[in-house]
């Protein structure tokens, strides 16, 4: 396993660690304390840990090298575990939209003390759990912990709507306010569902690598003396690896071995300017190439450099 392999499985790990012992203090909290604030924040946390666990899994499968049967790797199961968190935050958002209609139907006395000091610890907690697992994230590419690093941001921020809904009760011992902070956190948790959705359905549809990253890519091709044009590019994301696929015009009269050199320094060139790259260059004589493309199409290829 490599360094990069074993940074993303350790945070994973502790993510999910961290989730457990939490969760069990807020779920004290909530039993002794009677609060539908804390209660919901429970069910946040438990989906919570079946999220970790889900990045934790998938780590370790998405890095993974290419077999016969998964040709392009099992990068695909980061996007998987992503959407899978997303549908659980969901779930956990109805839950507290029951609950809070419930309570505030029937609302009921709460020990405000023991539940906002409780949340505090733990919101203190997350924050510095999210910072490790965001710049985890962002060193090692990792889609999982990305998702992993979102879920943490939910939980401070509805920390925070707890410790002020609790704030509130105790000031104007109105306990009805209570389930109304509850059922207000549920827009929350659903825009985050609904954002880590939409980035890792975009990678399992195989959406193009960002602007910037394209742009790279094609003035790295274009920036080599001995290329004449290129087309067909298409780039994907699979997890944390890419894959790049392009036909490269050369030089008519160029002999394999020095086509092949050509490729393979501009292969080196990308690899050096993006992590986790995968690229599949096809060479094509750049007359023959273009004549063929008037006879038969009557267009040339689009990013040709004639």
């Amino acid at each position: 396993m490599s360094a990069v392999d074993r940074r993303k499985t350790t945070a994973a790990a502790v993510s999910v660690y961290s989730n457990l012992t939490l969760t069990a203090a807020k779920l004290a909290a909530a039993i002794a304390s009677g609060s539908v604030l804390v209660l919901s924040e429970v069910a946040h946390s438990l989906g919570d840990i079946l999220a970790s666990a889900l990045a934790w899994m998938s780590v370790r499968v998405a890095d993974k090298p290419a077999d016969a049967e998964h040709p392009y790797g099992h990068g695909k199961v980061e996007s998987l575990a992503g959407l899978a968190e997303a549908a659980l935050l969901l779930v956990a958002a109805g839950f507290v939209a029951f609950e809070a209609v419930t309570r505030i139907s029937h609302p009921e006395p709460i020990q405000v003390n023991i539940a906002f000091w409780i949340v505090l610890i733990t919101a203190i907690w997350n924050v510095f759990i999210g910072r490790y697992l965001r710049k985890t994230a962002k060193l090692t590419d990792s889609v999982a912990l990305h998702a992993d690093a979102a879920h943490i941001t939910a939980d401070i921020v509805t920390s925070a709507g707890i410790l002020v809904g609790l704030g509130l009760v105790w000031l104007t011992k109105i306990h009805w306010i209570d389930p109304v902070c509850a059922l207000a956190l549920t827009a929350w948790i659903v825009y985050t569902a609904i954002k880590i959705a939409r980035s890792t359905i975009s990678l399992l549809l195989d959406e193009t690598l960002p602007p910037e990253e394209l742009d790279r890519i094609k003035n790295l091709i274009a920036s080599h003396p001995d290329v004449r044009g290129f087309h067909q590019l298409r780039t994907r994301k699979s997890g944390s690896h890419r894959h790049i696929d392009a036909h490269l015009l050369l030089d008519d009269d160029l002999s394999l071995l020095e086509a092949h050199r050509i490729t393979e320094e501009i292969e080196d060139l990308i690899r050096s300017a993006l992590p986790n790259v995968s690229i599949s260059l096809h060479m094509e004589p750049h007359h023959a190439e273009l004549a063929h493309r008037m006879k038969m199409h009557n267009d040339p290829p689009n990013e040709a450099r004639l």
